[in-house]
């Protein structure tokens, strides 16, 4: 699973090596500021989690960069060159690619045309030139097999898959197109804990690889399962930045729940 990956991971760099970084960034929509001077570095072969509860700041930073907004303060590097991302497409040019929590798949549509969604094979490259189907077919039959994703039927629809398959049928695309930065936006959230499993081993597959990943998540026991560093973000703020040798579960855990509040209220509620 993992060659097969590593096969189509475009610009492939050693370990380590910063693709994507970022400083003192902060994004302001009016008088509401959602992030505020957060650091951050994506590096080949390592798995960056980003933690926080519902309205941390973990959507912003996400969307800041994929470019879906541009960021108000800071500065946002790709290959150690500042950029400021004008649409998505302008990230997954440059080999930024996110897999949302909504997947954006069209749940009554095909596997194989999930698979190609936005980037169809035709026959021709006149403007109306009709769409190559039998090659997206039988292109997404065979890498989805490489990885290790089987489905029945490639041309059942997407919605009949379980929500670990599609996520993995998701993170296959976005690989398979040329991503060599990784964005998963809480891909365990909805999912038990065998679909779960089989999402972290392909994340863990695709980190092995030499892709760099952005693991966004509420659940710390799945991300430490997979980080190499991790950030908790609260109220658009860093209250922890370590990496993996600094910090147990236990700590994890106890910072996501609140940390040194949780610690007071504790005292607080005791007869």
């Amino acid at each position: 699973m993992t060659d097969t990956i590593a096969e189509h991971a475009a610009g492939a760099v050693a370990v380590g090596t910063t693709l994507v970084e970022l400083e003192g960034v902060g994004k302001s929509f009016g008088a509401i500021q959602a992030l505020e001077n957060v650091d951050l570095r994506v590096n080949a072969g390592e798995v960056a989690c980003v933690l926080g509860d519902n309205g941390a700041g973990k959507s912003t930073l996400i969307k800041i960069i994929s470019g879906l907004h541009p960021h108000s303060e800071g500065t946002l590097k790709v290959d150690g060159e500042p950029v400021r991302f004008g649409s998505p497409r302008a990230a997954l040019d440059r080999g930024i690619a996110t897999v949302y929590q909504d997947l954006a798949v069209v749940s009554l549509m095909e596997v194989w045309r999930n698979f190609f969604l936005g980037s169809e094979i035709r026959k021709g490259n006149y403007p109306l030139a009709p769409l190559d189907i039998k090659a997206m077919r039988e292109i997404a039959d065979a890498e989805l097999a490489k990885m290790g994703i089987h489905v029945k039927d490639i041309n059942q629809p997407i919605g009949t898959l379980s929500g670990g398959q599609r996520q993995c049928v998701a993170i296959a695309r976005a690989v398979y197109f040329g991503a060599r930065v990784l964005i998963l936006d809480e891909p365990t959230a909805a999912l038990g804990v065998k679909q779960s499993g089989v999402v972290l081993k392909y994340t863990a597959a695709a980190r092995d690889a030499g892709l760099g990943v952005v693991f966004i998540t509420h659940n710390p026991h799945h991300a430490f399962l997979v980080g190499d560093h991790f950030v908790i973000l609260k109220l658009g703020r860093r209250v922890l930045d370590k990496k993996r040798s600094e910090v147990t579960l236990e700590e994890l855990t106890t910072e996501m729940a609140g940390g040194q509040e949780l610690a007071e209220l504790s005292h607080e509620l005791k007869r």
